[in-house]
Order: structure tokens, then sequence, then C-alpha cells
């Protein structure tokens, strides 16, 4: 099924051309498109309403990375880790996006808000830019009905979240924004070394503070700890993770696999026998640095990528954590 602009949404389109051709040039980091442009909702821990402040740490925001050259109409949102207290834009955000784009895929890098910002405003950052990019999938020259999701480690219950927390799609009631018509549900899911429980021992104790708060309520402990949220409906994923991973359970993939076989969705799982997390696309560790080919089949596979598509990047060492000289709120502070 092929999706139509709204007429009215082409009145508030917010990138420019010139973006879209300085991503698509090739540029090291495109240029940086904020989420909300007139200003980001939020919510004080009090509950009352508003953004902190006008700060970078403020401006939720994603990055285009366009290939030169297109081998698939798919397309992913990228969403790095760092245990809701930073974001990993390095080596778990650009540096997978220009993975991606050697291969002929778009990708969309998001840097979202963290702490002390809490719930629900990480998952809402999330939803707004999958809504966003389905908003402009045509000026992106993408199809809105195969836009995926790559999230790692906190990122992954981030991903893992808009795959089973975004029905029924429906915009607020009070919303008058036309982007909130948009699905923020994903088509695919790839998750590597995912945090999804947010409750018992395997939980990772600091992205549920980060996210939830000190002292959370077990309802939404619960309902927040993915492998309980799978449903028929849950979108095809993939997962790899590592044995003796030494910050995220292993079980976090083993319970969220489970489920998917449970509701009989198509499920891929990848454990290493080895001890690591956070190592990215892993080039520089041998043992680890196969994993990228496994998903390279398995979107093949699923058709998110062409059998003809260029040929999988050499492994590289992980760039840096955070790119130097930039700005944005999962910058981690000093």
């Amino acid at each position: 099924m092929t999706r139509r602009l709204p007429p009215k949404l082409c009145s508030l389109l917010v990138f420019s051309l010139a973006q879209i051709l300085h991503a698509q040039a090739g540029a090291a980091i495109p240029p940086a498109i904020e989420l909300w442009p007139n200003g980001a909702p939020g919510q004080w821990p009090s509950g009352a309403p508003g953004a902190r402040g006008n700060t970078e740490a403020d401006k939720p925001r994603m990055y285009a990375f366009l290939p030169k050259t297109r081998s698939t109409s798919a397309a992913v949102l990228v969403i790095p880790g760092g245990g809701y207290e930073h974001v990993a834009m390095g080596h778990e955000g650009f540096q997978i996006a220009t993975w991606l784009n050697a291969q002929g895929m778009p990708a969309f890098v998001l840097d979202y808000r963290v702490a002390p910002y809490q719930f629900p405003i990480e998952i809402d950052d999330g939803r707004r830019a999958m809504r966003l990019i389905r908003a402009h999938a045509a000026e992106y020259g993408i199809d809105p009905d195969r836009l995926g999701v790559w999230g790692s480690s906190a990122g992954g219950h981030l991903a893992s979240t808009l795959g089973t927390h975004c029905e029924p799609s429906k915009p607020p009631a009070t919303s008058a924004d036309p982007i909130d018509t948009e699905s923020c549900k994903p088509d695919f899911m790839i998750l590597e070394y995912p945090v999804i429980s947010m409750e018992g021992t395997i939980a990772h104790t600091g992205s549920r503070k980060n996210l939830l708060g000190p002292d959370p309520d077990p309802a939404l402990v619960h309902e927040y700890s993915n492998q309980f949220a799978v449903t028929p409906q849950t979108p095809p994923t993939f997962i790899w993770a590592t044995e003796d991973d030494p910050t995220v359970p292993v079980e976090n993939s083993l319970d969220f696999y489970q489920a998917l076989v449970r509701a009989q969705v198509p499920a891929e799982l990848h454990i290493y026998e080895y001890k690591d997390h956070g190592c990215g696309l892993c080039g520089s560790i041998v043992p680890l640095s196969t994993w990228p080919g496994l998903l390279r089949n398995w979107l093949q596979q699923h058709s998110y990528l062409p059998p003809n598509a260029p040929p999988l990047p050499a492994a590289e060492p992980n760039s840096a954590f955070w790119p130097q000289g930039l700005t944005g709120p999962g910058r981690p502070q000093p």
C-alpha cells in the first residue's frame, strides 16, 4: 500500500531540499533535523508539562544518511544505546548508518533526550522520529511501509518499545499536528545486545532508573518489560547478543526471542560464546565480527536488501562514542 502525503502536511514541511542534498553529497555528518522545530514537548518529574529548557539537551533530533546510490526502498531508524543516560552516537549511530549506506540503504540516526528527562519523553522522541520519517518518505525516496528500527543496548529497549507499544497508532486527542497521524510502529526490528526487561534480576537497573525513576510503579515496570508485550502483530526481528554479556544479561534477548516464537513472529537469534557489551559493529573483535554478515543475510531473506546490493563493507575499528564537536541531548556530561 502506498501512502499519500496529506495536502495540509505539505505546508508544514520542516526539511529543506538543501539539507537532503547535503546528506546525499556524502557529508560525514548530515545536518541535524529537530524533531520538534518549534520546541519539544516535555514533562517535569512533578508532572508539569513543558521542556526543561531551550538548550541543546532539550532538542531531540535525527540525522538523515542518504546513500548516493540506492539499492532498496527500505530504510532504518538507528537508535544508539547509553543506558538512557547518554547516547552513543558514534559507534552505535553514525557508524551503523554509514554501514547501511554502503549497501545502498538509507538510515536515520536518533539523538534523543535522556536523564534527567524520564518516561515517557525518551519513548515519545522515538515515536516522533518514526512518524516524521514516514511523513517525509516521498522527499527521502523511501517506502513508508518498509521502515525498520535498529536499537543497541538501551536503544534496543526503545526500539523494541516502538515495536510493541505503537498499537493502535492514533494521534493524541488534542493534537493538531498532522504528523501525529502517521504510524510509529516499525516494519522490522534489529536488536543488538538489547535491554528488554525493566523488572526482575535480568533488568538493567541503570536503564530502568534513568527511564522510569528510582521508585517506579510496578505496573509500569511490567508494562515496559517488552517480552510481555509481544503479540502476533509484533514486527519480524533479528537479535544478537553475547552469552556472558557483563552489562545486560543475555536473558533479555532470550526472553524476547521466545516471546516472538510463541507469538509466531518471524525471528532470528544469534548468541555468541563471548563476553562483551556495546561493541556496535564489533569490527575489532574477531569472534564477533561475523555478526553483520548474518544481519545482511537476514535483510536479504526478508527482501529489505536485494541480492545484488553492494557488498558487505569491510570490518573497521569502532569510531568514537561521541563525535568531537557534536552537540545534542545525548552528549555525555563532563
